[in-house]
């Protein structure tokens, strides 16, 4: 039934599983286990949409589907594997406008779905809507930095990666040792254990990395957020939405739709026999 239902997102991960599989025998030959982990961690990941669709009756859109497929595969077969993090500059920014996009249309497909259940009695404006899909997408984004900084902190990744810049600012440099900044500009080269690394310029680890992946995060959010937000004006009529925005699936809606009616039925059946 699911494939029949989304045919088009079932060959695009057909398609990625078959090219992970397909790099995953590659790294084997070449004895990278590390990255054989990543494939096997990949394949989990894709499996992951049809998942949560069959077990918690989520309707998730094709396009959306499509597209967190592809995150996946970007994120970790091309980025990690393929190196597109340092390949390509903006790949890493990419993912995480991206990121922040889909999380706000999944925060906001977890209120919305309580604001459709009358059962609920919710009530919520589309202003409240757009800044719970907002700040979910946030703390998302958020959680996952910290996420970077442990892996750093404990096991020696890089996954915030560093930034050469030519400027900084410091109260530790102060000679006085009082709170005030001491600038140090146009640096050229940074010094460790006496060898130069020749890099043009002073080696930040990490904060400027974690900053825009935040900032980017924050447009992605905000974009998404303006959609969700006409989108409850609308009263669910905005095409563009309802193709990122996850619904409970039909036969679940009529289920409860079923048990609602019948809820009414015992209630004014009671009701009758009372005042008999």
């Amino acid at each position: 039934m699911e494939l029949r239902e989304h045919k088009s997102s079932f060959f695009v991960y057909a398609a990625l599983r078959a090219l992970v599989i397909l790099c995953m025998i590659l790294q084997i030959f070449n004895r990278n286990y590390e990255n054989v982990f990543l494939c096997f961690l990949t394949l989990i990941l894709l499996v992951m949409p049809s998942f949560i669709q069959v077990n918690f009756k989520i309707e998730l859109p094709t396009t959306l589907e499509i597209i967190i497929l592809l995150f996946i595969f970007a994120a970790e077969i091309l980025g990690e594997i393929q190196e597109y993090y340092i390949k390509i500059s903006a790949w890493d920014t990419i993912l995480h406008t991206l990121n922040g996009f889909l999380m706000a249309a999944i925060g906001f497909s977890l209120v919305d779905i309580l604001n459709r259940e009358e059962r609920m009695k919710f009530q919520l404006s589309p202003v409240f809507m757009s800044i719970v899909a907002f700040c979910f997408s946030m703390t998302v984004g958020v959680i996952w930095e910290f996420f970077e900084y442990g892996m750093d902190c404990i096991l020696q990744f890089d996954m915030q990666k560093d930034t050469v810049i030519q400027t900084i600012s410091s109260v530790m440099l102060d000679p006085e040792g009082r709170n005030v900044p001491m600038v140090i500009s146009d640096i050229q080269d940074v010094v460790i254990n006496g060898q130069s690394l020749g890099l043009g310029g002073y080696l930040d680890i990490g904060l400027h990395d974690t900053m825009k992946d935040l900032l980017v995060n924050f447009v992605g959010a905000i974009v998404f957020s303006f959609i969700g937000y006409f989108y409850i004006r609308s009263k669910g009529k905005g095409k563009m939405a309802r193709r990122f925005i996850p619904r409970l699936k039909k036969k679940e809606a009529d289920f409860l739709q079923i048990v609602e009616n019948e809820t009414k039925e015992k209630t004014v059946a009671d009701s009758t026999k009372r005042k008999k």
